[in-house]
């Protein structure tokens, strides 16, 4: 066994680890299924679901359904949290409709997009190595944890109460969010399907504000599921408020952005438009650009 695999075999118990523990914190005072906490059963599902996709994915060598599970898995892991419970009130309706219609769309925008490029270039070098492609299906489990860790605690939690302003607030910056991100993926998608652009970078509509404004929409969103769950919360449960930050710090420091940046700064560094850009435009803020120098 390899360096790269050992670090993969030492991830992957340590990532149910921490999954386990947003588990425990979710469920505190929350609703139970017969003596078990349904938060617990709502993360052992995020990740036995990947365990399940992962298997077919390996012996045929493909990521070609791993976004797709993802989003499956945050479908699936919503759809009982909210009919597992005896008492689904309108906040927890709104949260869970949230969470469908969100995945729905980032599911079939991220599968027509790999369907279409027939790879995803982040997994060239582990989709034939089991425990690094593990560690990496693994992984999206604890992602779509950690994403739905204040969500699915506020759909499942025995506190209930009426819509009030954090139920309000929180919709409108989750609807804001929603609509950046959308906006974003469909400008990108129109920008690429378009002949002459080809090997251009996208520096127009609200790219021209913020080289990842999907990834602003993301955090956005994910900070309204937040602000919505924040009155129903009590105990550990406030531990799983964690989750806009955690999506900030996978976005930004981790899989995101760094990866991104890295590449079009591989692949278009030097350039004069593109240094200018990149001079001129906020990483993830949407803010108006720099004055030309």
């Amino acid at each position: 066994m390899n360096k790269d695999d050992k670090v993969a075999f030492i991830t992957i118990p340590v990532a149910v680890a921490i999954g386990a523990g947003l588990a425990f914190a979710g469920g505190d005072t929350g609703h139970t299924l017969g003596d078990i906490p349904i938060m617990y059963l709502c993360v052992a599902a995020a990740f036995v679901i990947q365990w399940i996709a992962f298997v077919p994915a390996y012996i045929f060598k493909t990521e070609k359904f791993y976004d797709l599970t993802g989003s499956a898995t945050y479908l699936s892991v919503a759809a009982f949290a909210l009919f597992a419970i005896p008492d689904a009130d309108i906040r927890s309706y709104i949260i869970a409709a949230f969470i469908f219609i969100w995945a729905a769309r980032l599911g079939f925008f991220l599968f027509r997009r790999i369907l279409h490029a027939g790879e995803d270039s982040r997994f060239a070098a582990v989709r034939g190595n089991f425990w690094r492609f593990l560690m990496a299906w693994t992984l999206q489990g604890l992602w779509v944890t950690f994403s739905l860790a204040a969500g699915v605690t506020a759909i499942t939690a025995a506190r209930k109460e009426d819509v009030d302003a954090f139920a309000i607030i929180g919709a409108l910056i989750w609807v804001f969010g929603f609509s950046i991100e959308a906006i974003a993926d469909w400008q990108k998608g129109r920008f690429r399907h378009d002949a002459a652009n080809k090997g251009r970078f996208i520096q127009t509509g609200l790219w021209s504000w913020s080289r990842h404004p999907n990834y602003f929409g993301e955090i956005v969103l994910w900070t309204g599921i937040a602000v919505m769950a924040f009155p129903v919360l009590q105990g550990f449960q406030y531990a799983t408020l964690v989750s806009p930050f955690f999506v900030t710090l996978l976005l930004t420091k981790i899989s995101g952005v760094p990866l991104l940046e890295a590449a079009a700064d591989k692949k278009w560094g030097g350039q004069a438009d593109y240094e200018e850009y990149k001079r001129a435009t906020s990483v993830l803020l949407l803010i108006p650009p720099k004055k030309k120098l």
